[in-house]
């Protein structure tokens, strides 16, 4: 039997590489676009030797075409850490917007089930706490880290869109924040700005009072919640994260301790908008999916310290693809 086909859209970025992977061992054909704006050929440059796997370097802003059948489209191109999205706001708010038009066309002229990555982040800084989906969220729209949250927004309303309208099978993943091998270490997000820091022996960077917290699953947790609901007919938003919270300073102070270094923290003034409160309710994970995280918060550090640690040793250089 001919193996079913997978397009994943940002998939050589850190999220979408490890998807490409686990599609693959499932048994799929999988196609992998990006731009590589923020992704790289080093995550996704052993695939092949898995199964079959191609790479195409393109913006799904400008056109979306695939020739062949396509069983399942996975929309997961997008600027996700704070650094990236203020750096690109309006690429962000367009794949956010096109790209999403562009993907979920793709979808219906293959007859394909759809799932688009929104985020946690569409609860803005949120006055309901856990996060549930039916929770409408708080968000700024016009605060700098709104091109990111309502570009994800906008996504969910034309998937749903799409959905009723044009009776594509749609699914909706709003994931939270996620850490493991193959993240950069400058991309700016918590985990790996403070293992950097730790093993260079600076000062581990701490926003505000350090007192916001987040909840962190590891990024195998994230696959295996992604795969359930690809395969499950529910349409969503489903939360996908770890409800253990944890505040930014025993964050840091824990990533310290897992890489045996003698360390300081420096306070710096918080960002603008920055969340105070981040925990989902997983209730619907749960219930629906049979899904909750299987590793533990040290554990799931301590894989990516040593990823981290190995630095440009982890892999060879990059070769086309």
């Amino acid at each position: 039997m001919p193996r079913p086909r997978a397009v994943v859209t940002g998939g050589a970025g850190f999220l979408g590489s490890h998807l490409c992977e686990r599609l693959i061992r499932e048994g799929y054909s999988v196609l992998c676009l990006d731009d590589l704006s923020t992704g790289s050929p080093r995550n996704v440059e052993h695939l092949a030797e898995i199964g079959p796997f191609r790479f195409v370097r393109a913006d799904v802003t400008d056109f979306v075409h695939v020739v062949g059948d396509v069983d399942v489209v996975l929309h997961f191109a997008s600027p996700a850490s704070p650094i990236d999205y203020l750096r690109m706001p309006i690429e962000t708010l367009k794949v956010g917007s096109i790209g999403t038009l562009h993907t979920l066309g793709l979808a219906k002229e293959k007859k394909a089930r759809y799932l688009l990555a929104s985020t946690s982040e569409a609860y803005g800084d949120p006055q309901v706490h856990p996060q549930p989906e039916s929770y409408w969220g708080h968000v700024n729209p016009v605060g700098p880290r709104g091109v990111y949250d309502e570009a994800k927004r906008f996504a969910e309303a034309m998937t749903m869109a799409y959905r009723r309208s044009q009776a594509v099978d749609t699914a909706i993943v709003r994931i939270f924040n996620t850490h493991g091998p193959r993240m950069r270490p400058d991309d700016g997000r918590a985990v790996p700005t403070f293992i950097r820091q730790a093993l260079a022996g600076e000062p581990l960077t701490v926003a505000g009072d350090g007192r916001q917290t987040r909840s962190i699953q590891y990024v195998d947790d994230l696959v295996e919640g992604c795969v359930r609901l690809l395969h499950s007919p529910l349409a969503g938003p489903v939360n996908i994260g770890n409800p253990h919270e944890v505040s930014i300073e025993d964050l840091a102070r824990g990533i310290l301790d897992l890489v045996g270094v003698p360390g300081t923290l420096r306070f710096v003034p918080r960002p603008e908008d920055d969340p105070t409160v981040r925990r989902p309710d997983i209730t619907l994970a749960r219930r629906e999916l049979g899904w909750e995280p299987a590793v533990g918060l040290g554990e799931g550090l301590r894989r990516t310290i040593e990823w981290l640690r190995a630095g440009p040793e982890r892999s060879v250089a990059p070769r086309a693809i």
